[in-house]
C-alpha cells in the first residue's frame, strides 16, 4: 500500500485524500496550522516546511511527497527530492512561486503574455510604467493568490501609493499590463510520469474581489481558440518536465488568448472534475505521482461549481437538485475564506441554466449564478 506525502493540509489536500481512498492509498500531511483542515482524514505532522528535522521524519514515512498549495518554500521541496520522489518537480514550484520567472518563462515558449517588467525600487517602478503604460497592475513577485498582494494603477499619479502599499514586500514586484479581457478561462491538465498529457475541458471563470465565485465547464469556447489554450498549457508542462495536475489561467481578449498564471497544483476551477468528470483531477493527481496509468478526462454533460466564501449557505436547495452536489471543508467561517463548494451537473446547456436559476433563488445568490446563466444563454 503506498503511501502519499502532501505538504500543506487545506481543502485540496482534503479532496486528495478522499480521491485516495478508493485505490488504497494512505497519507501523512505536513501543516504548521494546528488541526489542518485535511487532519480530519488523515495524520498531521504538525510542523514548519523548513524544519528538517520535521522533513526528514515526513520523507522516511512515504513513498512519494507533492502539495496542496504552491508556497511551500522550493528550497524545503529540493531538500524533499533527495530522500524521496517529489511530484510535481521542485523546479516547476520554483517557477510558479515567482511572477517574473513565470512570465518569461511563457514568453520564452512563445506564449503570448501581457507586457510586464520587474520593479524593485521606486524609480524602477517609473521605469517599468514607461514601458508597460496604464492602466496596470503592481504586484508581488511572490507569496499572492486570491486578489492578494495587488494593487492596480489606473495613472502614474497612482504609483507613489501603490510603492507605499507594495514596496516593503519580500521578492520583489513585478508590474503588469491591465488586460480587459472578455472572459477567463483555466486549461486544468495532467501529466504523467510517462510524458502523457490529459486536459479537462476547458473551464470558464468568473471571480467576486480576486476569488474564484465560479466555474463552467465546458466553457463554451471557439474551438480553434480552444486548441490553442491546450497548446499552451502541452509546452508548459513539457517545458518544466512537470508530473501531476495543474492550471493554466488564461485571458480572452478579441480573440486572442493570453497567459495569465500556472498553479502547480490541483486548483479550484477544477473542482467541477469531483462529479463532472470521469475521472477527479485528485484522483488523476495521484495516478501521476504514482506512476499509474492516467483516467479519462470527458466531461459528463455540463458542470457548475460555485463556491462558497465566508460561510456556507444551506444545503437543501443543491441536494434537491438530481445533478447537486455539496462540499463542506470542515472550516471555520470567516470573511473571505474559502469554506466549500457546490457542483451543479445537468446534462445539457438548457437543463443546467434551469437548475442554477432555481439554486440560486432559493439561496439568495441570483448575483453569482448570473453570469454562468448568461454565458449558457448567449
Amino acid at each position: 500500500m503506498s503511501r502519499i506525502g502532501i505538504l500543506g493540509g487545506g481543502q485540496l489536500a482534503r479532496m486528495l485524500v478522499l480521491a485516495g481512498a478508493p485505490l488504497g492509498l494512505r497519507f501523512l500531511v505536513l501543516d504548521a496550522a494546528e488541526g489542518a483542515c485535511a487532519a480530519e482524514l488523515a495524520p498531521q505532522l504538525k510542523a514548519d516546511y523548513r524544519d528538517e528535522e520535521a522533513l526528514a521524519r515526513f520523507a522516511g514515512e512515504v513513498d512519494v511527497a507533492t502539495f496542496d498549495f504552491e508556497n511551500v518554500p522550493a528550497d524545503s521541496a529540493e531538500w524533499l527530492a533527495t530522500r524521496v520522489p517529489v511530484h510535481p518537480a521542485p523546479r516547476a514550484l520554483a517557477v510558479a512561486q515567482d511572477r517574473m520567472a513565470e512570465k518569461t518563462l511563457f514568453s520564452e515558449l512563445g506564449i503570448p503574455v501581457p507586457p510586464f517588467a520587474p520593479v524593485d525600487s521606486r524609480r524602477s517602478l517609473d521605469a517599468a510604467l514607461a514601458h508597460v503604460g496604464v492602466p496596470a497592475i503592481l504586484k508581488t513577485r511572490r507569496f499572492g493568490y486570491d486578489g492578494k498582494g495587488q494593487f492596480r494603477l489606473r495613472s502614474g499619479a497612482d504609483a507613489d501609493a501603490a510603492w507605499a502599499a507594495l514596496g516593503a514586500a519580500q521578492g520583489g514586484l513585478i508590474l503588469e499590463g491591465f488586460v480587459p479581457f472578455d472572459r477567463e478561462i483555466s486549461v486544468v491538465a495532467v501529466r504523467g510520469r510517462d510524458g502523457a498529457f490529459r486536459a479537462w475541458p476547458i473551464g470558464e471563470n468568473w471571480h467576486v474581489d480576486g476569488v474564484l465565485s465560479a466555474t463552467l465547464a465546458p466553457a463554451v469556447v471557439d474551438a480553434a481558440l480552444a486548441r490553442r489554450a491546450l497548446d499552451h498549457a502541452r509546452r508548459v508542462a513539457e517545458a518544466v518536465d512537470y508530473v501531476g495536475v495543474f492550471a493554466l489561467e488564461l485571458f480572452v481578449r478579441d480573440g486572442e488568448v493570453l497567459a495569465n498564471e500556472m498553479a502547480p497544483r490541483v486548483h479550484n476551477s477544477g473542482h467541477w472534475t469531483i462529479e463532472g468528470a470521469e475521472t477527479s483531477q485528485f484522483e488523476n493527481h495521484l495516478r501521476a505521482v504514482l506512476g499509474l496509468p492516467l483516467g479519462a478526462v470527458d466531461a459528463r454533460g455540463w458542470s457548475c461549481m460555485l463556491n462558497w466564501i465566508g460561510a456556507m449557505p444551506t444545503r437543501d436547495a443543491v441536494l434537491a437538485e438530481p445533478g447537486g452536489h455539496w462540499h463542506d471543508y470542515g472550516k471555520t467561517p470567516r470573511v473571505g475564506r474559502k469554506v466549500g463548494h457546490a457542483t451543479l451537473r445537468a446534462e445539457t446547456p438548457e437543463a443546467l441554466a434551469a437548475v442554477l436559476e432555481r439554486v440560486g433563488r432559493a439561496l439568495a445568490r441570483e448575483a453569482q449564478v448570473a453570469p454562468v446563466l448568461a454565458r449558457l444563454r448567449s
